[in-house]
């Protein structure tokens, strides 16, 4: 029997999400606040409505007759819409409202991983009085990551010693609204994720993928929604070994033991330190843009992964093709502080070259496609190494040309992987 598969969110990550299922048999369909021309092209139907309204969502589930729905953003999850597609009889690869709360509520994140002594846990204390939190800055011996407990899209937190000063970091919360922050120590390291299809109590890991979030090159300015981010043609990466990626998988193993009931993406984002790897969070979805290095090197067809989980019968193994990927975002200029949204797109799938292209925040008009405020597109080379990857994405952003753009054209080079590798091996005093 064919499936019907709802896919709700409209960005970079739900469009490779959307590229994963269209060679499949399934019949997709997609709802977002945003009309994507890339999902657009390979979806059944494309319906504009707000997805973190649970109704408006099952209730165009119901009129395509879906009998499979994909969560792809972490605000639906946060407002109940796989709770909502669960109880109107469309099973939703995604946590429900409780189970999201691994993400989107970062006291109980770390008050959960304390709890269940799930390893790779940071000294952390919670506050909802910000002038108790800056007496404990005050107090504390080292330096401190500032955390607000919801949402705030990966640009919310501030680190002392590396984006801000302590008093920086006071002023901050002083003239902050946020209701609860969590104050943790400062892990210094390499960053790296790991994505983990979750179900009836299974995990399947992916390869380890590392992201950019700062806006600039070499690893400069502000944190965004993330610039671009590499794998390599193996599980780890080139500044890791084999333990340490074992390690991680250890912790999500943990944490969806403690987990009662999970199902979707479980995301470790994880710093590499002197003493192993150490959680910077969990996210209750596939990441932006990891998504894009993964999906399109897993050779499992993801239709059998969502059907598994469904029908609560083993998660298939995992089987992806020995590839490196690297992903590099196209962003307005000023992103993510004061974008200009209005140039026009001029790459598409054709002039990509090698490229994959996902199309993320734009704006689709009658004369073409036009940027947003947000990110724009990401352009992903496949090759059997990182620098050939690397190549094949700098080629595709070469020939469209990025006027009114900005890219990292930094990640992925061969000198940025090495500073990795080197920053490694000087922690561990190698």
């Amino acid at each position: 029997m064919s499936e019907t598969v709802l896919l709700v969110g409209g960005g970079g990550r739900e469009h490779a999400i959307a590229r994963a299922l269209a060679d499949s048999d399934a019949d997709l369909y997609a709802c977002a606040s945003n009309r994507n021309p890339g999902i657009a092209a390979v979806a059944e139907g494309v319906e504009t409505l707000d997805t973190t309204n649970p109704a408006a969502v099952t209730t165009y589930a119901r009129e395509v007759d879906a009998t499979l729905a994909v969560v792809g953003p972490e605000a639906p999850l946060a407002a109940g819409v796989a709770d909502a597609l669960d109880d109107a009889g469309v099973y939703a690869f995604g946590p429900r409202e409780a189970e999201a709360r691994i993400e989107t509520d970062k006291a109980f994140q770390r008050r959960f991983m304390r709890e269940h002594d799930i390893p790779g846990c940071p000294d952390f204390e919670t506050f909802e009085d910000m002038d108790a939190a800056c007496e404990y800055i005050d107090e504390y011996d080292g330096d401190l990551a500032v955390k607000p407990a919801g949402l705030t899209g990966g640009k919310g937190v501030r680190v002392i010693g590396d984006q801000c000063t302590a008093d920086e970091a006071k002023e901050y919360l002083r003239a902050s609204d946020y209701d609860r922050v969590v104050l943790e120590e400062r892990l210094v390291g390499e960053e790296f994720t790991v994505q983990a299809f979750v179900a009836n109590g299974q995990l399947r890991v992916t390869p380890a993928v590392q992201d950019h979030k700062r806006a600039y090159e070499g690893d400069e300015g502000p944190n965004t929604g993330g610039m671009g981010s590499y794998s390599d043609a193996s599980l780890a990466l080139p500044f890791m070994d084999e333990d340490d990626y074992d390690d991680a998988v250890d912790v999500l193993r943990a944490t969806v033991e403690a987990l009662d009931g999970y199902k979707g993406v479980l995301y470790g984002q994880f710093m590499l330190t002197d003493e192993g790897p150490k959680v910077v969070e969990f996210n209750a979805r596939f990441g932006d843009p990891e998504a894009m290095n993964t999906l399109p090197i897993l050779n499992t067809d993801f239709l059998d992964v969502l059907t598994a989980a469904r029908d609560d019968v083993p998660l298939p193994q995992l089987s992806f093709r020995p590839k490196a990927t690297v992903c590099k975002y196209a962003v307005p200029e000023g992103y993510p502080t004061d974008p200009e949204a209005g140039a026009k797109v001029t790459i598409d799938a054709e002039n990509a070259g090698d490229a994959i292209l996902y199309y993320a925040s734009v704006d689709q008009r009658e004369d073409g496609i036009y940027t947003t405020t947000s990110r724009s597109y990401a352009v992903v080379g496949v090759a059997d190494s990182i620098a050939e990857a690397e190549e094949i994405a700098e080629s595709a952003l070469e020939r469209a040309g990025t006027e009114g753009l900005r890219v990292r054209h930094d990640i992925g080079t061969a000198e940025l992987v090495q500073q990795r590798i080197d920053h490694v091996d000087e922690l561990r005093g190698d």
